[in-house]
């Protein structure tokens, strides 16, 4: 059975031998054999079970390297050394994303595997991997450590084992999926290599048991309010950046989302303010939203500036002096994650599926907000995976790894990846 779906994954992009005509493909039972006795597929996915130790290692020394949005330079330098060392043909474009080439032998249609070099910690954060039993212990060891140290390992297996795709492997490690990186590293990369591109597999995080399919639509929205200010006893009274902020929120958080299609919002920071003794000049809210439809999160949106607008009038109804000015505010776009589906009939997702049966896992279909918005809201076929073992705790200081299972999510990932990316032709001796 295990053999049987390794020829489907294979089967689903034109493989060896060329003499199959492609209204008439073979049946298993004939074609059987020689993907089974695949010695480079063979040998790619036994190299895992040898260098587990040395995948762990590559993971907590990329770990402890800081990467915050937009300070990801110092990580994408040792991601190139380490793609390069495993024979691709590396460069960092001027975005920021490491970009290893394995050259197929059609380069005019191109596959990507990617990771995200970021994470959500700012540059203060001590990061030092520890372990607890079986645990890494760090902040981002698994988001996204776990996806850039299976990246690497991917590439080291095709390179030892010689793999030759049909379609050019672009391996990636992206700059700015957290936050407010707005997915700007996998803009460009789609930007870039659009007419070429025929799939998008996104390594992010731990787990086998999930594949996302739902690119779920989000914006990020930064609200200020600002004014005079004062001092906290002479010009008591004066409008109040913050107490209009404070109004404001507590307008919006009451405010009433639907449960299909599923709608959330997040108030994640706030900041003003400069002395405790002092009137704000300006205060600033930000706000995370997300819905399964584009005309909820329109919806949500227009209600934020309501209650961002009420909050500044009954702030300026309640001040004693308004002689001495007035609170002006604004919201604006941070950031905005589009939306998009994999088609169920997807060769991309067939072929998922065809390495899950092989490796005996079990996988369920799921909406999130990953890289893969982007090329799902573009029309190109893309999913997000884990790359194997477990993980929690993402994004806290608390966050963990368990390499256990990982063999199996690595050997996913690659049997995903060659059923697209297909094996190029023998040449003839």
């Amino acid at each position: 059975m295990k053999h049987a779906a390794l020829w489907v994954i294979l089967l689903a992009m034109p493989v060896r031998p060329a003499s199959v005509p492609h209204n008439s493909r073979p049946s298993p039972s004939t074609q059987y054999p020689q993907f089974a006795d695949n010695s480079e597929v063979r040998a790619a996915l036994a190299w895992f079970a040898r260098n587990l130790a040395w995948i762990n290692e590559q993971q907590s020394r990329l770990t402890e390297i800081p990467a915050p949005s937009f300070q990801e330079a110092q990580r994408a330098a040792a991601v190139k050394l380490l793609l390069a060392s495993s024979g691709l043909e590396v460069q960092i474009d001027k975005t920021g994303n490491v970009i290893g080439e394995l050259r197929g032998a059609n380069e005019k249609e191109i596959v990507v595997l990617s990771a995200h070099l970021d994470t959500v910690f700012p540059p203060s954060t001590e990061i030092k991997v520890r372990r607890e039993g079986d645990r890494l212990v760090a902040p981002g060891i698994s988001d996204n450590g776990t996806g850039l140290a299976a990246l690497i390992a991917i590439a080291r297996a095709c390179h030892e084992a010689h793999i030759k795709p049909r379609r050019t492997i672009l391996f990636v490690a992206d700059v700015g999926e957290e936050g407010e990186g707005n997915l700007r590293g996998m803009r460009a990369l789609i930007e870039a290599y659009k007419p070429k591109l025929k799939a998008v597999i996104v390594l992010d995080g731990s787990g086998t048991d999930h594949v996302t399919t739902k690119a779920l639509a989000s914006r990020r929205l930064e609200a200020t309010i600002t004014g005079p200010g004062g001092h906290s006893w002479s010009d008591f009274g004066m409008p109040n950046p913050i107490n209009a902020l404070v109004r404001a929120s507590v307008r919006f958080i009451n405010t009433k989302v639907p449960v299909a299609p599923r709608t959330t919002f997040n108030i994640g920071q706030i900041e003003g303010g400069t002395s405790v003794n002092s009137i704000p000049y300006e205060a600033k809210l930000k706000v995370d939203i997300r819905s399964e439809s584009e005309d909820e999160l329109t919806k949500l949106e227009s209600a934020l500036r309501d209650c961002i607008a009420a909050g500044v009038r009954d702030e300026m109804e309640s001040s004693r002096d308004r002689t001495k000015g007035k609170l002006e505010w604004k919201v604006e776009l941070l950031g905005s994650r589009p939306g998009g589906e994999l088609p169920a009939n997807s060769a991309l997702l067939a072929a998922l599926r065809s390495a899950d049966e092989f490796v005996g896992n079990q996988s369920r279909v799921e909406r999130s907000s990953t890289d893969a918005n982007v090329p799902l809201a573009h029309g190109i076929a893309a999913i997000s995976i884990g790359a194997g073992g477990t993980g929690g705790g993402a994004h806290s200081l608390q966050e963990w790894y368990e390499p256990a299972g990982r063999e199996m999510g690595l050997k996913r990932a690659l049997l995903t990846l060659l059923g697209v990316s297909g094996l190029a032709e023998e040449k003839a001796r």
